[in-house]
């Protein structure tokens, strides 16, 4: 059986206070995960106390967002178990989500990875967690120590804004 590939989110902005920035790439990764039979999960979102699951995650993006059917896919995506938020990681990223996979335009060269690697490891039947760091800053150099592979979807070393990345990477890993 292939592998299962979680689409994370580790949030580079604002640890403290919820953005616009965050609940556009809430909408916008719902889709892209449930098109491509991915999970969906965030890393250090500053979700409000009362939103204590996934689903009332989902369910409050919705009513804020037009994007992705008005959030309607990041709330069936939730609804079949497959959206999960997880604080920042201390000591590693959960090991259920498989191994972590760094997108990046800077891999280490002792890491790095290219499409064909991580569809073999999919195809091996390991799972995958693709890191995708949002806001300008990109991920800390702590995660890119966690990240076991680092993947650059252009092997050009060009940079990509988030929502760019994660529909090319999710794409050309995933299109048949």
């Amino acid at each position: 059986m292939p592998g299962r590939v979680t689409i994370g989110l580790y949030n580079s902005y604002d640890p403290v206070r919820f953005h616009e920035s965050h609940r556009r790439a809430l909408a916008r990764a719902g889709p892209l995960a449930l098109a491509f039979n991915c999970n969906l999960a965030t890393f250090g979102f500053p979700y409000e106390k009362e939103l204590s699951t996934p689903v009332e995650i989902a369910n409050w993006v919705s009513t804020t967002t037009s994007i992705g059917e008005s959030g309607a896919y990041l709330v069936e995506l939730a609804n079949k178990g497959r959206f999960s938020a997880f604080d920042f990681p201390k000591k590693g990223f959960p090991p259920q989500l498989g191994e972590v996979v760094v997108t990046t335009r800077k891999p280490s060269s002792e890491r790095k990875a290219s499409l064909s690697d991580v569809r073999s490891a999919l195809k091996s039947g390991r799972s995958v967690l693709l890191v995708f760091g949002l806001g300008p800053r990109g991920l800390p150099k702590e995660v890119f120590e966690i990240g076991q592979k680092h993947l650059d979807v252009t092997a050009k070393g060009l940079s990509l804004e988030t929502c760019t990345a994660l529909g090319a990477v999710v794409g050309a890993l995933l299109a048949k």
